[in-house]
């Protein structure tokens, strides 16, 4: 009886802590979160985050790297403000450095610290180089979209909107900046060719001179623009044809470029003492430098062998 009565007395206890502890009714909420006008209270956490951005945006600002970091984001599809991407990238810099040091000694640290900035440089070059593609690719469809409305009576800018909302990304997101520029006060022409700009495509220049010759001369819009879509799209097919005879060269290039850095890493991790007479003198540091200017030099010869511009 003993056991059942100690059972039924902490029971009783539990139950009574949880009647005095918890609420006996609904949460209430303070009245100074009904006010619209007050801002929720910040986390420390957040107040850190913010304090380190603008720490950052005042760092970039003082060296004029704000506007080509920002174009450089916008022409990759990137969202996040730019401050927030140094932070990261720094931050990912210091941790795959001291990973580095931990597991590799100084060589391998170093490498992977130079991989977290110049692995995002690569990254925001492939995701520009698949948004300006997937442009150029959509553009012809573009072209007919505007073609038939302007045939159906709607105006130019008209025609514009109806590309923003038919047409798939990256096409749409560009189409509706325009838009809402236009929206603004800001002039066509010029919303037109900063897209031309942004997204470095000669095609949508024809285009944007087509559009301006047309507002001041006048004509027959929709003809002048299929003409253009019927040029774009062979353009294209050529485009196409050659990027898959040069695909071969292209992934050549990635693997001579990518096999010192593996192996580095992979002698760094398992025997690095066979590395370890580059970092002990004067000779193995000569030898480092030469190594990585031979590496960028074969880099941009591969580039200008591979990158065909018609």
């Amino acid at each position: 009886m003993l056991p059942v009565a100690g059972l039924l007395a902490v029971t009783g206890a539990l139950l009574l802590l949880a009647l005095v502890v918890l609420p006996a009714g609904p949460r209430r909420v303070p009245l100074a979160r009904l006010d619209p006008t007050v801002a929720p209270p910040a986390s420390a956490l957040a107040g850190a985050s913010a304090a380190a951005g603008a720490a950052v945006e005042r760092v970039l600002a003082r060296r004029g790297l704000v506007a080509r970091g920002t174009a450089a984001l916008e022409r990759a599809g990137v969202a996040v403000p730019l401050p927030d991407v140094v932070l990261l990238v720094g931050l990912a810099t210091v941790v795959l450095g001291a990973l580095g040091s931990l597991f590799g000694g100084l060589l391998l640290a170093v490498v992977f610290a130079a991989a977290a900035p110049l692995g995002t440089k690569v990254l925001l070059g492939l995701k520009r180089g698949r948004r300006q593609a997937a442009f150029a690719d959509q553009l012809d469809d573009s072209l007919q979209l505007m073609a038939s409305s302007l045939r159906a009576g709607h105006s130019l800018l008209r025609a514009v909107d109806a590309v923003s909302t038919e047409a798939a990304a990256p096409t749409s997101e560009e189409f509706a900046r325009i838009v809402n520029e236009t929206r603004v006060g800001r002039d066509l022409g010029d919303a037109l060719d900063e897209v031309a700009e942004r997204m470095d495509s000669d095609d949508f220049r024809w285009v944007a001179q087509a559009i301006g010759i047309h507002r001041e001369v006048g004509g027959n819009l929709a003809e002048v623009l299929d003409t253009v879509g019927h040029t774009i799209r062979e353009r294209n097919a050529i485009r196409r044809q050659v990027k898959a005879l040069s695909a071969e060269g292209k992934l050549s290039a990635v693997v001579l470029m990518a096999l010192p850095f593996g192996i580095v890493g992979f002698l760094s991790v398992t025997n690095p003492a066979y590395l370890a007479g580059f970092t002990e003198g004067l000779a193995g540091y000569l030898m480092i430098a030469a190594v990585v200017v031979l590496l960028t030099v074969g880099g941009l010869w591969l580039k200008k062998t591979v990158a065909i511009r018609f």
